[in-house]
């Protein structure tokens, strides 16, 4: 709030929060001190083949539900959350402590659900968020930034049955909208510029009451899997 007053601005109904998970997780304690982790067999042998520190990926191992690819050094893994991603979320960028890594928030979209809440509370406005993280992605290169949290309005606008410009009705378009305001939210807070939180104005996001879950494909319709 003292940020957005310093720049003459304030919250508008119809904004949209775009929060970093890095200042949710931190924020929420969910930092882990390398040294007082205890590495299994398991993991080490995975950071040998994986040229890893040991202990983080003990870290990793304990944030994972399945091991999803383990190849030329990258672990992919389905988190908890069922987020198929790197490391499980584990990262040491832009912690602080150099021995320290974070963790995903433990259930983002309650994470998501309390900053809408506080927002609402300080300024009477009801102001959807969007919590989110770095991502690769198996078909394309490069990392973009996806929705992992999500309160206060539909993260896909669904277009099936709809008719297109030449009146043909369309079968399987869905539109991850979410993830596209994650991904224009990161074109201005960038990696290390130390802006944890974007505003998003004059888009009209499907109202509703999503949850992060309703862009996760299920593993029976994942072709890369």
């Amino acid at each position: 709030m003292d940020r957005l007053n310093e720049q003459g601005e304030a919250f508008r109904q119809g904004d949209i929060a775009v929060v970093s998970q890095k200042i949710v997780s931190k924020s929420e304690g969910m930092t882990v001190q390398l040294s007082r982790i205890t590495p299994s067999g398991f993991a080490q042998t995975i950071a040998k083949q994986s040229n890893k520190d040991p202990r983080q990926v003990e870290v990793i191992l304990r944030e994972t539900e399945k091991i999803i690819r383990m190849r030329a050094g990258h672990l992919i893994t389905e988190t908890k959350h069922g987020f198929i991603c790197a490391n499980a979320g584990v990262d040491q960028s832009n912690v602080g402590r150099t021995d320290s890594v974070t963790l995903l928030p433990r259930d983002s979209d309650a994470s998501a659900d309390r900053i809408r809440k506080i927002i609402h509370q300080l300024t009477g406005k009801n102001v959807p968020v969007i919590i989110t993280d770095t991502f690769g992605r198996a078909w394309r290169v490069g990392q973009v930034n996806f929705a992992i949290g999500i309160s206060g309005l539909k993260p896909i606008r669904d277009y099936r049955g709809t008719k297109d410009m030449y009146r043909r009705t369309l079968q399987v378009t869905e539109i991850a909208v979410a993830d596209e305001l994650a991904c224009a939210a990161e074109l201005v807070m960038n990696k290390a510029d130390r802006v944890p939180v974007a505003l998003v104005r004059g888009y009209r996001a499907p109202k509703g009451n999503g949850r992060v879950k309703d862009l996760l494909r299920p593993e029976e319709f994942d072709l890369f899997r």
